[in-house]
C-alpha cells in the first residue's frame, strides 16, 4: 500500500512487473484501486488465506474495484475458491467440534447467504501443529482421510463467490443482532483521509475510532453521519494498534484492553496512553444519531444467532 502511494505521488511508471500477488491482510475494493493505478500494466491477484491454508479462494484487482464499497452491506468479495481446496460455511460454535463423519458436518453446514464460520480442506491445508494437541483439537476436524481447517473467519457463499464477513471472534452483539466491525470496516476506510478504522462497542454504544489527521476531523465525520450505519459516537486517534506480525492487521486484542475515558455528554472513546498523541473524541448529536437506521444488511442471516435481518 505504501509502495503503491510513493510510486503515484512521485509519478513513477513500473512498465515491467506482469503479475502481483498479494494477502496477509484484507483488501478492499479502494486499496485495490490504489495497486491498479501504481501498476496498470500488471495483472494483481488478491489472495484470501491463513497461515495454515493458502491460498483458500483469490479476485483480481479489477473485479474487486467494480465492486464498489458494498462491503458494509455485502462484506467482502474474496472471488471464487481455490481449485483444488473445498470451501463450506459451517454454524459459528465458539468450541471444540467432535465430527468424525461427513453426515454430521453436512448437518452445521450453512447455505448461500447464510454466515458461518469458514472450513477448507486440500491438499495443502496444514494437518498439524508442532506439540500443540489444544490448537489441533480448536482448529481441526478430520473426516476419514479428509482434514478440515476452521479458519475463524465468518462468511458466506453467494453462488460460487466467497464474501468474508470479518473474525468470528470480534463479531459484536448490539440491540439483539451482531454486529461484524469487518463490515464497518471497508466503509469507513473508503472515506477519503481514513487510514483505518473500525467500531467498538462502549457504555452500550456502537462507536466509530477513526485514525486520521486532524485537519480532516470535520469532513470524516460528517461523511459517517450521511451515510447508513449504527455508528452512534465518534473518536478520532492518531494510531490503531496492529497485529506485530503483519502491522496491517487491526490488534482487536489490544485494542479491547485499552483504558477508557469519560467525558460528560461526549463519547467515552479508548484512550492509548503510550501510542497517542491527541484523542478528540466527537459525539455524534442525539437526534441525527436517532435518525440512522439499524444495521440490517440486506439478504442476509445466520442459523446460529439473529445476526441479520433478511429480504
Amino acid at each position: 500500500k505504501q509502495m503503491s502511494k510513493y510510486i503515484i505521488a512521485n509519478q513513477l511508471k513500473i512498465n515491467t512487473l506482469q503479475k502481483i500477488f498479494t494477502g496477509g491482510a484484507p483488501v478492499f475494493p479502494n486499496e485495490a484501486a490504489l495497486y491498479d493505478k501504481a501498476f496498470p500494466t500488471a495483472k494483481i491477484e488478491i489472495v484470501y488465506g491463513s497461515t495454515e491454508a493458502e491460498p483458500i479462494s483469490s479476485i483480481n484487482a479489477k473485479t474487486l474495484i467494480s465492486e464498489k464499497n458494498d462491503a458494509l452491506e455485502n462484506g467482502l468479495n474474496v472471488g471464487t475458491p481455490y481449485h483444488k481446496a473445498e470451501v463450506r460455511i459451517i454454524k459459528i460454535e465458539d468450541k471444540t467440534l467432535f465430527i468424525n463423519e461427513i453426515q454430521g458436518l453436512n448437518e452445521i453446514t450453512l447455505s448461500n447467504k447464510t454466515i458461518g464460520e469458514i472450513i477448507v480442506k486440500g491438499d495443502h491445508v496444514l494437518r498439524e501443529y508442532f506439540n500443540n494437541e489444544e490448537a489441533l483439537k480448536r482448529n481441526k476436524i478430520f473426516i476419514n482421510d479428509d482434514c478440515w481447517h476452521r479458519t475463524g473467519d465468518s462468511g458466506y457463499f453467494e453462488k460460487d463467490v466467497l464474501y468474508l464477513t470479518g473474525r468470528c471472534a470480534a463479531l459484536i452483539e448490539h440491540e439483539g443482532k451482531i454486529l461484524s466491525p469487518f463490515m464497518y470496516e471497508n466503509f469507513l476506510q473508503s472515506i477519503e483521509n481514513v487510514e483505518m478504522a473500525t467500531i467498538l462497542k462502549q457504555n452500550n454504544k456502537i462507536v466509530a475510532i477513526i485514525e486520521a489527521k486532524k485537519p480532516f476531523y470535520e469532513s470524516i465525520k460528517k461523511e459517517i453521519l450521511s451515510q447508513n450505519s449504527a455508528i452512534q459516537d465518534i473518536c478520532f486517534i492518531s494510531k490503531i494498534p496492529r497485529d506485530p506480525r503483519h502491522n496491517s492487521k487491526i490488534d482487536y486484542g489490544k485494542l479491547s484492553t485499552m483504558k477508557t475515558v469519560t467525558r460528560p455528554l461526549r463519547c467515552q472513546p479508548y484512550l492509548f496512553p503510550t501510542m497517542i498523541t491527541d484523542v478528540v473524541a466527537d459525539s455524534v448529536v442525539q437526534s441525527a444519531a436517532a435518525a440512522l437506521p439499524k444495521f440490517d444488511p440486506k439478504g442476509l442471516h445466520t442459523k446460529a444467532a439473529p445476526m441479520f435481518g433478511q429480504r
